[in-house]
């Protein structure tokens, strides 16, 4: 019997309060090495909320984060990024005026305190143009290549999904949290970021992917874990917890018979 990946990301007894709402509370979740795992639930679930502490954008009241074998519980955004966990926004934080390919350069990796190393040794000009294969390949690789000269600002909503990937790629990471890459985001399109993140998968890439898009979710995700008050409620197959009593009462609305 085939042993399952083992846990690329690990979540215990994760807190959170604002004010007088628990907005996690005691959240215990493992994303495997290799998956598309989906993050479900309704609005004020808590999944945001997990996304913010896990990247360190928040700091959670308790609990820990581990991350590849590596405790990164209260570590800045900026050192979670570089140990290869990245995370992109609902709503794109591109620059506008700047094109896709300066968007995707803005994002490519450079570690601290090599810069001026860099320049004294002559190797700055030579990672420049490294970052820029990088930018084109990435840019290529998601279909927007052609437009690599073009303003953000004159992206469709989902090329500006695209492109919030492809800023993620660009840092190398080993796992990328999504949160709901296809929201608004037309049939066609969606299904080629859907088709994108499959590819990366069988690459090796391993998903954390907050969506509401009920049937993406069913035909691109395995495992899906369900969220509800601040806790997980259940994971499994989409099948077997869009069958859950539990979560038809909790998400889907309807009370259980």
């Amino acid at each position: 019997m085939e042993q399952p990946a083992p846990a690329l990301l690990e979540v215990r007894g994760l807190r959170r309060r604002f004010g007088g709402v628990a907005a996690l509370a005691g959240v215990d979740l493992d994303v495997r090495a290799g998956t598309i795992t989906a993050l479900i639930g309704p609005n004020g679930a808590g999944k945001t909320t997990l996304f913010q502490c896990v990247s360190g954008v928040l700091r959670a009241d308790a609990g820990t984060v581990r991350f590849a074998g590596r405790d990164i519980t209260g570590w800045r955004p900026d050192r979670i990024t570089r140990a290869g966990l990245v995370r992109s926004f609902q709503i794109a934080r591109g620059i506008p005026r700047l094109s896709v390919l300066e968007n995707l350069l803005l994002y490519a990796p450079s570690p601290p305190g090599e810069q001026v190393g860099a320049a004294l040794l002559g190797l700055g000009r030579a990672r420049e143009e490294a970052a820029l294969d990088q930018a084109i390949e990435v840019a290529r690789r998601l279909g927007l290549l052609a437009l690599g000269n073009d303003p953000a600002d004159a992206l469709s909503g989902g090329q500006k999904k695209l492109l919030e990937i492809g800023r993620a790629l660009m840092a190398r990471p080993r796992m990328i949290m999504l949160d709901e890459p296809v929201a608004g985001v037309n049939p066609t399109l969606a299904e080629q970021i859907a088709a994108h993140l499959r590819a990366l998968r069988g690459e090796g890439m391993t998903f954390l992917v907050i969506e509401h898009h009920m049937d993406i979710v069913a035909r691109l995700c395995d495992p899906v874990i369900v969220m509800a008050e601040g806790a997980v409620l259940t994971e499994g197959t989409f099948a077997a917890v869009a069958d859950d009593a539990r979560v038809q009462e909790a998400y889907m609305g309807r009370r259980a018979r």
